[in-house]
């Protein structure tokens, strides 16, 4: 959301500062990718599908902001500044792999399918 509210530091800007081409049509498309996988992520409907836009998002994130800060202020600088960056990963990860647990919407559709 934060890339709609605050689109020169976050959004649009944050993204042409730091080259990523068509900013003004990836920024809103990221932003919106990220507010509906997240969603359905919260609420575990469509898990480990939703699990991959995101992982993508991450991937992007880590290659044009974090490597180029490893190069230029070192590992430690990289390693504080991207912390939840890999801590997300991680739980997108094992999203991917476990899907969305038992109180997930996922697991109530599939235990609605199975007992028809």
């Amino acid at each position: 959301m934060q890339k709609f509210l605050f689109p020169e530091a976050l959004g649009v800007g944050r993204f042409a500062k730091i080259g990523i081409p068509a900013p003004g049509l990836l920024a809103p498309f990221v932003g919106v990718v990220e507010i509906a996988c997240g969603a359905l992520l919260l609420v575990g409907f469509v898990t480990k599908l939703a699990a991959v836009p995101l992982i993508i998002d991450m991937l992007a994130a880590i290659a044009t902001t974090k490597i180029p800060m490893l190069v230029k202020n070192g590992f430690w600088a990289m390693a504080h500044d991207a912390r939840t960056d890999y801590a997300m990963m991680m739980g997108l990860i094992f999203l991917l792999l476990a899907g969305g647990g038992p109180v997930s919407l996922d697991a109530r559709l599939g235990s609605r399918k199975q007992s028809r």
